[in-house]
């Protein structure tokens, strides 16, 4: 597994790069927002949170194409498949080099464009939590997509397609812990609990799931 988790690694950021594309993706995301609302600096110190994490959720989709197309255009899919060792936990490997490639560049960039968004420090750590928990989530969910988009030629906007609405509970309630943190009258503590059991809940469900699209597509 820990040669896996390296091969993986090696392979993204070889690959030309999950975590520059995804935080150039992000930066992106953060600069188009005050062209579409405006300058006031109030404005966006209060929307400042969710477009982070709107920013991070879309920059997280890309390259979940990538998690499984490269192994099977060079024929190691069949190898993995066939393996001696469990599939699910093959497949959470994957996802967590993805998540250390993709992922934790996304969340490492946050503090940069929360200043640029006026977003209290208070604030910044919230999403910066927020994301931590949520992130591998969308992963684990994107890993689902991946698996049953693998034999398309090119499945890269179906795998969006199919994922974006299944992580949106994870967009509601990491955006309703991080406002809990800001604003005192909003809880904080149900929704971040809530955030953390959908994250391990996917983490058991996603790559079982994953496990038995790849084998139906092997067939």
């Amino acid at each position: 597994m820990t040669a896996l988790l390296k091969r993986e690694l090696a392979i993204a950021f070889r690959a030309g790069g999950g975590a520059l594309t995804g935080v150039l993706f992000f930066l992106a995301v953060v600069v188009v927002f005050p062209f579409a609302v405006g300058p006031d600096m109030n404005l966006l110190a209060r929307i400042g949170p969710a477009i982070l994490w709107i920013g991070a959720l879309l920059a997280s989709l890309l390259g979940l194409d990538r998690l499984f197309a490269q192994d099977r255009e060079d024929g190691s899919l069949d190898l993995i498949v066939m393996q001696p060792h469990l599939l699910p936990l093959t497949i959470a490997i994957k996802c967590l080099a993805h998540w250390l490639a993709t992922g934790l560049p996304l969340i490492l960039a946050t503090p940069l464009f929360g200043i640029m968004l006026n977003v209290e420090p208070v604030g910044t750590g919230a999403v910066m939590l927020t994301l931590l928990v949520g992130t591998p989530a969308i992963t684990l969910i994107g890993a689902v997509g991946a698996a049953v988009t693998v034999t398309l030629p090119r499945g890269g906007l179906l795998i969006a397609i199919l994922v974006l609405p299944l992580v949106i509970p994870v967009l509601v309630f990491g955006i309703t812990a991080t406002n809990g943190a800001i604003y005192d009258p909003d809880p904080f503590t149900a929704p971040f609990l809530i955030l953390c059991a959908l994250t391990l809940f996917s983490g058991v469900l996603g790559p079982l799931a994953a496990a038995a699209m790849l084998r139906h597509s092997a067939d």
